[in-house]
């Protein structure tokens, strides 16, 4: 055994530097046509500043303060009777999805309002404002897309599951250079179809977690509860 887990240390170790490598390179592809997309533009502007408003909450939903609290919990779980480990992975799942679908509501909502306060510069260029008001209601949705995704990426994790969510980072690249050289040419404002792209991203990410949770039995009925002792905690 203690030969075996610095190999399956090495090994997973390996499958994520990997993941990452193919993940960089396709992220320096992606700024490659989109810069060669937008160009010095305002358009260039309103898209990165919309972009930066899922993002920015992300942080809290996602790979930030949600992870940290909720890993540890998960490890207790995880080394204990299966039925409670179920109930409490349901449990957080139909508790954060609540809350992510009331947090885009009202992002989608105030869409205006929270470009005003990322980029108060726009509220003098009706035509930037308008068009980056535009792309955070189409992006907003992403929040809760890729904070799912990380929710499931929590969960193969600690079961030593590396490289699916250390690829997973991957599609979002692909399917934003997808949507600048094939579907752009569609759509009467170009720029649309990349924050319709990266709302499919989002989408495509959490999709592509699922046969893994499935093969894992980790994919339950959503269930909500407050009260759980293992959500307040």
């Amino acid at each position: 055994k203690a030969d075996t887990e610095p190999q399956n240390l090495t090994a997973q170790g390996t499958i994520v530097a990997s993941m990452t490598g193919v993940s960089r390179v396709t992220g320096f592809a992606r700024d490659i046509v989109l810069s060669h997309f937008f160009g010095a533009t305002f358009i260039a502007d309103a898209f990165f500043v919309s972009f930066r408003i899922p993002n920015f909450f992300r942080r809290l939903f996602a790979e930030g303060a949600f992870a940290q609290a909720f890993i540890p919990v998960l490890a207790e779980y995880r080394d204990g009777d299966r039925a409670r480990l179920n109930n409490f992975v349901r449990t957080v799942a139909g508790n954060l999805t609540i809350i992510l679908v009331l947090v885009t509501i009202l992002g989608v909502a105030g869409a205006k309002g929270l470009v005003m306060l990322f980029a108060p510069g726009f509220w003098g260029d009706p035509e930037r404002m308008k068009l980056a008001t535009e792309m955070v209601r189409v992006m907003f949705p992403y929040l809760a897309f890729i904070s799912l995704t990380a929710y499931a990426a929590a969960l193969l994790n600690s079961f030593n599951r590396f490289a699916l969510p250390a690829f997973t980072p991957v599609l979002l690249n692909l399917v934003l250079i997808a949507a600048a050289l094939v579907a752009a040419p569609a759509f009467e404002t170009p720029v649309m179809a990349i924050a319709w792209g990266v709302f499919a991203a989002g989408f495509v990410q959490l999709l592509f977690q699922i046969p893994s949770l499935r093969r894992l039995d980790l994919l339950h009925a959503l269930r909500t509860d407050w009260s759980d002792r293992g959500v307040r905690k």
